[in-house]
């Protein structure tokens, strides 16, 4: 009987012909060799197909799932079902690995048997035409080194890049694997594996690339855009941070923490007071609501969110907050 992976890739795929040969040469050059990649071809219409099914004949491990095109979420459930081993990493079509990768999260996973979920290190390719957002977010996330900081950090932004990630196999299945609900599928899956009490860990070394082009889907797809982050921040925080609260302080009064307090009000929760520092908004009213000074605001007992844009304003938040006995995590909470 064969013997069977230590890991199993899952990998969707659609019209990934272009970037998919160099994605498959970066597995084969893996050192770590005992896994399987489940290949989810959804509906491709180029030569994505010819290149799994020549990527099989010559390797064993490769197994392919052919379907009609049924959404990115149906495809990772479908190709999950299939994954035999006990631990499940995710890869893209046109993404690279570093010949490392799976021995040092394998390794890791060994070593830290309480530990669900270990990320990389990552770095977008190629380098050249990067904007300052995407830079800043890779600088952001790689920073993010143990589990106490992914979670402080858990609700600014998506703290993993998806198929960076190597988790146990079984953690993911509790949860019944990936949801369709108008977000991120893997967001929403950090963050209900959080809520489940699940431990995170970040390799500081790069051994995840991650190909920037305008077909990707962090680009083109509705369920990734800035508002549908918000909702699917809001829908988690409704049932843990801001569970059956009505009125919240809001920190920031730029346009990000406008966008939060139109979809607050749309989901039943007005703003109660604004906090800046922008002495042309000291002191007036916002929606209704009066605009103070950090100092000048007496929590007493309500949740806040913080929403500062700028950059680095979030990190002198912090300090202003800890000077005050304001707790994060208890008394406000990051969403960005």
């Amino acid at each position: 009987m064969p013997k069977l992976p230590h890991v199993s890739l899952l990998m969707p795929v659609r019209d990934e012909a272009r970037y998919l040969p160099a994605a498959l040469t970066s597995l084969f050059r893996q050192s770590f060799t005992q896994w399987e990649l489940v290949a989810v071809d959804d509906g491709s219409r180029d030569e994505t197909p010819e290149i799994l099914e020549a990527a099989a004949r010559a390797d064993a491990r490769v197994r392919v799932l052919r379907l009609p095109g049924s959404g990115l979420v149906p495809a990772l459930n479908a190709g999950l079902a299939l994954c035999r081993a006990p631990l499940l990493a995710r890869m893209d079509g046109d993404d690279i690995c570093h010949p490392r990768r799976l021995e040092r999260q394998v390794a890791y996973l060994a070593e830290h048997p309480e530990t669900g979920l270990v990320a990389c290190g990552f770095r977008h390719f190629p380098r050249g035409g990067l904007k300052r957002g995407m830079l800043d977010y890779e600088s952001w996330q790689n920073a993010l080194e143990d589990h106490d900081q992914i979670l402080r950090d858990l609700f600014v932004e998506s703290p993993f890049v998806h198929p960076s990630v190597l988790a146990r196999t079984d953690q993911v299945r509790a949860l019944s694997g990936y949801r369709d609900l108008g977000w991120p599928e893997d967001y929403d899956l950090w963050l209900r594996l959080a809520a489940a009490g699940v431990r995170f860990a970040r390799l500081k070394e790069p051994l995840f690339f991650w190909r920037d082009h305008p077909e990707r889907a962090t680009r083109t797809m509705q369920e990734y855009t800035a508002q549908a982050l918000r909702r699917c921040k809001l829908h988690h925080l409704r049932l843990g941070f801001l569970a059956g609260v009505e009125e919240v302080v809001l920190a920031g009064a730029g346009s990000e923490a406008r966008a939060w307090q139109r979809l607050l009000l749309a989901e039943g929760i007005r703003v109660g007071h604004w906090l800046d520092i922008d002495p042309r908004k000291l002191g007036r009213l916002l929606h209704g609501a009066p605009v103070l000074r950090p100092e000048e605001l007496d929590l007493n007992g309500r949740k806040m969110l913080t929403a500062i844009g700028l950059r680095g304003a979030r990190q002198e938040f912090r300090k202003t907050a800890q000077g005050l006995g304001w707790r994060e995590g208890v008394d406000f909470v990051s969403v960005a």
